[in-house]
């Protein structure tokens, strides 16, 4: 039996009042994801796909539908609850990296924690792992104007890994990086995936998308496809003839 999805969606509709017009930015989306997939949203701008995200990632509510999220349903929750799931459920990693200028690394990624009540030396603790893991060990004080490009995608990456979320969700994670750092921080989501992490990346950009198993294309606010990736395919065919 496969397992339960842990982000369901049905029915989702999100509707935004523009002066006397009424934009529909999702139309009836339905969606699961089970543990350990590794999800392209993909499709031009105006597609619906930051929408699906912000709502995916607990930043906004839809106007129609039903979310559930790891077994809670969230998509009526007020905004302190929401900012709850989002701590302990969601990693986010943004296009802008979103680090804190005056704080060095590692007390860029301890920040979550604070939230979640954890005591300073254990914060420091996880921060320091986190780091490590992601091949910063080295660059703990380094403040963020002191790192290259790949190195702040890194520490946000180390961030949004440290509370051990449910989803770490990509927001265009390449989008302000050269081709090479790209393709290094492409090959590190690859590899937290084959660590077991669930990862949805976020992008217009076909060749990050053919990095994931399964590509969700959207179109005018609605799921125009949703097939499994070239690469995953070709996985899947060398699978099947051994």
């Amino acid at each position: 039996m496969s397992p339960k999805p842990i982000l369901e969606l049905h029915h989702i509709s999100k509707q935004y009042v523009m002066g006397e017009a009424i934009l529909d930015a999702l139309k009836e989306v339905n969606l699961s994801i089970r543990a350990n997939e590794y999800v392209a949203f993909i499709g031009p701008s105006g597609s619906g796909k930051s929408t699906l995200m912000n709502i995916v990632g607990c930043l906004d509510k839809p106007s129609s539908g039903e979310y559930i999220l790891n077994g809670t349903p969230v998509a009526q929750l007020d905004d302190n609850a929401l900012a709850h799931i989002r701590n302990r459920e969601i990693g986010f990693i943004f296009q802008n990296f979103n680090l804190l200028g005056r704080a060095n690394a590692l007390h860029n990624v301890m920040q979550p924690l604070i939230y979640r009540g954890v005591s300073f030396s254990e914060r420091k603790q996880m921060a320091t792992a986190a780091l490590q893991s992601v091949g910063l060990g080295d660059r703990l004080q380094h403040l963020p104007n002191q790192l290259s490009g790949g190195q702040r995608q890194r520490v946000a990456i180390a961030r949004a890994l440290v509370g051990k979320p449910t989803i770490l969700l990509a927001d265009e994670p390449t989008g302000n990086l050269d081709s090479s750092t790209s393709r290094d921080v492409m090959a590190m989501f690859d590899a937290l995936h084959r660590q077991g992490h669930t990862i949805i990346v976020v992008t217009h950009d076909q060749n990050i998308a053919n990095h994931c198993q399964r590509v969700i294309r959207l179109m005018d606010g609605q799921i125009q496809s949703d097939t499994v990736s070239a690469a995953a395919a070709k996985t899947q065919d060398a699978a099947s003839r051994v």
